[in-house]
């Protein structure tokens, strides 16, 4: 058996009705920390820090979230924004406003029952197909990848707008990374990547790694990194998965020594975090 990090980088070698291992237990627990934060929450009215949403409106999004995924996995998805982080942010703003629930023992309890949903119908026979879903086409392990790096994102914003430890950790950022890899092609700013020729080589500190190379400006991700690349990073797994969903900052990261970068070209390292948009 090899270590969270490998495992999170085999998906791509698992059959798509089935998940990798660690995959259900990690979206069932935090799914369940979340709810745990949302039962403890004294006003789900309160403001949530760098986000124009409240924590009501945050545990509501996810509880939707969580439902189209559920719905994704089981193939009975519907068109969500149009695949651009503009476009899913505007299709956000639409749900949060038809959707009147901002209670926290209401949203709590959705919240775990569509991640359960999810794995219900990720269990279920294997499907050949790709399923849709608000980033594009992706198998049953991927969209759970999904599932869990949008859980921990906003499981992060709760857990700092009610002053407790947040559920992000070095194993479930390890099985984030088959999502990052599909979908962060389909994030690229190109009013930042124009005309850029590149290729990086991004580990994670513990295990874990993405090869990043762009063409004129195009990206193409994956699990192995460049022979040569002309900047590798390093970087703290918590911290690259933070970033990477705009949850925090690359020059604090990188005073802090969380994130290194040398090579060839070594300072195209800082403006890496740059060359992506997240929704």
């Amino acid at each position: 058996m090899g270590s969270a990090a490998d495992r999170g980088n085999d998906v791509r070698g698992t059959h798509p009705g089935h998940l990798p291992e660690g995959l259900a237990d990690a979206i069932r627990a935090t799914a369940g920390e979340i709810a745990d934060l949302l039962r403890g929450a004294p006003d789900t009215g309160a403001p949530v820090p760098g986000l124009v949403w409240t924590v009501g409106e945050v545990a509501a999004h996810l509880a939707r979230a969580n439902a189209l995924m559920a719905e994704a996995a089981a193939g009975r998805s519907r068109r969500y924004g149009d695949g651009t982080p503009q476009g899913i942010a505007a299709a956000n703003e639409q749900v949060l406003a038809s959707f009147g629930e901002r209670r926290a023992e209401p949203l709590a309890a959705m919240i775990v029952a569509q991640a359960d949903a999810y794995l219900d119908a990720a269990s279920g026979p294997p499907a050949d197909e790709r399923l849709m879903t608000p980033m594009g086409p992706m198998d049953r392990a991927v969209l759970g990848s999904y599932l869990l790096t949008h859980m921990l994102g906003h499981g992060h914003d709760l857990a700092r707008a009610l002053k407790r430890p947040h559920m992000v950790d070095r194993d479930r950022v390890a099985l984030a990374l088959p999502f990052m890899v599909e979908a962060m092609p389909r994030v690229t700013d190109p009013a930042t990547t124009a005309g850029l020729n590149a290729r990086y080589a991004v580990r994670l500190r513990g295990g874990g790694r993405i090869g990043v190379t762009f063409t004129d400006g195009v990206a193409t991700v994956g699990h192995e990194v460049p022979d040569r690349p002309d900047c590798t990073i390093s970087v703290e797994p918590v911290t690259f998965l933070l970033m990477a969903l705009g949850r925090c900052s690359p020059a604090g990261a990188l005073a802090r020594g969380r994130v290194l970068a040398w090579g060839r070209r070594p300072w195209l390292g800082p403006r890496f975090p740059a060359y992506f948009k997240a929704p």
